[in-house]
């Protein structure tokens, strides 16, 4: 039976939600956490944008060392032939791409005004696809911008056509959240009854349906039978109202009721769900919302003398899963103390203390300055103390860490 599989947009599609942004070495733990998460893919940036290029080249050297042991890491770019050649030129060794262009009428119409018609969208994917190939890819997903107000037949054209010029997945993207669970479900039936072709789900929450549209359009591809890609964003960042979130899609179809017939990617390991929701917070400066799903402060809390009673009692009562399976319930120290943190302007005595609690030792004074200038320079990109999790990342991979903090203007 086809499978489920998770496809993160985080440090794509999340890093473009207005007013909030993460640095290179944050987006990087978040491919590591992702790794760690058994999530097959994520949508690590823009290998068309020059601020990106050190990073882009940096993570895929992590998948070179084996230190991303299993995520693959795709950029995004528009269908475009110059954008593909563009990318392997800045990423040569990137594998993995999604072609995006629109194909609804409103923005073939009033986005494109005239510069490219509905035949030329389709040239323009099928010779970006046709690029790409020859280039070296070895999985190309086509991204259909804006087809939840795309006409179905248009869709179908579009997706023959990707299939045709070699393309191994289809993006059905609810660019505006406009689909409901019940649209997306009928619309992906009605395009997969015409083209088998694997599908994508970019779903986003500006009615608040982004979850429950990605399990519907997935509940479609599944039942068509093909698999499907679900795009997520970690705490459901995104733009505007933002994406579906990465741990509810997970929790939906392990526990929602009449989906464990649909199987999701058996390396997934929720129990990392915990660690990747708080560091994303910090990484981003928003809070966890208190009823987020699973993560959330009162995702577990009980007041009400009812419920109170009826959880003590047998926490299926009032718990449709165990807060264990998150990643959640061991005990967080809090030194309140002396504290002694590293940053741009710390010494070796200071750096030395730090680095002795995460119990990481240097062969000698010279190394050990090594890692405190690249910690120095860590504080100055990140502009905000680093966490336990980068100081060791720092550490271990020195060479690969000066690559994402350095940046040359274009200019």
């Amino acid at each position: 039976m086809p499978k489920i599989y998770i496809v993160d947009v985080t440090n794509r599609d999340g890093v473009q939600t207005s007013r909030i942004c993460l640095s290179k070495l944050q987006k990087t733990m978040i491919n590591l956490f992702l790794d760690e998460m058994g999530v097959f893919q994520s949508e690590f940036g823009f290998p068309t944008t020059n601020h990106e290029l050190n990073y882009l080249n940096a993570n895929l050297k992590l998948v070179e060392k084996k230190i991303l042991k299993h995520l693959r890491l795709s950029g995004w770019v528009r269908a475009i032939k110059g954008d593909v050649e563009t990318a392997f030129k800045n990423a040569p060794s990137i594998k993995y791409l999604n072609l995006s262009i629109s194909t609804s009428d409103q923005m073939i119409k009033h986005k494109f005004q005239g510069k490219i018609d509905y035949k030329g969208v389709i040239k323009s994917m099928s010779q970006s696809v046709g690029v790409a190939k020859k280039l070296g890819a070895q999985a190309l997903g086509v991204n259909a911008e804006d087809a939840s107000r795309s006409r179905i037949e248009y869709l179908v054209e579009f997706a023959q056509a990707a299939k045709d010029a070699g393309a191994d997945r289809l993006r059905y993207c609810d660019t505006l959240g406009f689909d409901t669970p019940s649209s997306i479900y009928d619309r992906i039936s009605q395009i997969l009854e015409k083209v088998k072709i694997p599908i994508e789900i970019h779903c986003h929450n500006d009615l608040g349906l982004g979850v429950a549209s990605s399990v519907a359009g997935a509940q479609a591809a599944i039942d068509s039978g093909v698999d499907v890609y679900i795009n997520t964003c970690v705490n459901g960042v995104g733009e505007r109202a933002g994406n579906a979130d990465l741990i509810s899609v997970i929790l939906a179809f392990k526990y929602g009721s009449g989906l464990k017939k649909y199987k999701i990617d058996d390396r997934i390991n929720l129990k990392k769900a915990w660690k990747i929701s708080k560091y994303a917070s910090y990484a981003f400066g928003i809070p966890i919302a208190i009823n987020h799903p699973g993560v959330g402060a009162n995702a577990f809390a009980h007041e009400s003398g009812i419920h109170a009673d009826g959880a003590l009692k047998d926490r299926r009562n009032y718990e449709l899963y165990d807060y264990e399976e998150l990643g959640r319930g061991e005990l967080e120290v809090i030194d309140t103390g002396r504290n002694i943190t590293v940053g741009e302007y710390s010494g070796i005595k200071g750096f030395r203390n730090v680095y002795d609690k995460l119990e990481i030792k240097f062969k000698d004074d010279k190394e050990a300055r090594k890692i405190l200038e690249l910690v120095r320079y860590a504080n100055v990109h990140n502009q905000k103390s680093l966490v336990d999790r980068e100081l060791k990342f720092l550490a271990r991979h020195p060479d690969i860490a000066k690559m994402i903090f350095t940046m040359e203007p274009r200019i």
